[in-house]
């Protein structure tokens, strides 16, 4: 476990990979939950494809950002049942945190959107709490009993959404607020203990 490492105060990276603009819209949501927690600040980051060079995602100063962070929400679309390649890429180089154990005890958490209700986005999700997991942090499942007005797909261990032509429903957004809001004041609770 690296000990020297800097972790700014309450701050909470959303890292997330939108092609159509869903995932972006519930990043921003979770984004705007984390900001809206005293002393806790959200920094969003887009996986870009130009940070992917024959496969290999590369780019140091994300890195650093995400692991100067007190949590970490991942998010990512579901496409053929799982992240997308882009994410994927992302996850997988991030092997070298992993082997330094750079993100050992953070806050983790990770969202999807789909385009049907029942689109295999608990795939999606396994594979992202599977990625926290491998790092050693502390998962943050959704906490909000499923209704039409919050949580509206009923999943507990990420957020799940669905897209209708690549827009959110009011539920999906509020969700992801809440999720943001969850998030940050768990990381606070958890360096406070």
């Amino acid at each position: 476990m690296n000990q020297g490492r800097v972790v700014k105060n309450n701050q909470i990276a959303v890292i997330y990979y939108s092609a159509s603009g869903s995932t972006e819209q519930l990043a921003g949501a979770i984004a705007e939950g984390v900001d809206s927690v005293a002393g806790a600040h959200a920094v969003s980051v887009k996986i870009s494809g130009k940070d992917i060079h024959e496969g290999r995602y590369t780019n140091d100063e994300v890195m650093s950002l995400l692991t100067e962070s007190r949590g970490i929400v991942f998010g990512s679309p579901t496409y053929m049942g799982g992240v997308a390649a882009q994410f994927k890429a992302f996850a997988d180089a991030t092997s070298e945190l992993w082997y330094r154990r750079e993100w050992l005890d953070k806050v983790a958490s990770g969202f999807t959107v789909g385009g049907s209700p029942s689109g295999e986005q608990m795939s999606t999700i396994q594979y992202i709490q599977t990625l926290a997991a491998q790092h050693g942090m502390h998962w943050v499942a959704v906490d909000a009993l499923r209704s039409e007005h919050i949580n509206r797909l009923g999943a507990s261990s990420g957020l799940i959404t669905q897209s209708v032509q690549g827009e959110l429903s009011v539920a999906d957004y509020e969700t992801g607020k809440a999720l943001g809001v969850r998030v940050a004041s768990l990381a606070e609770k958890l360096v406070s203990s």
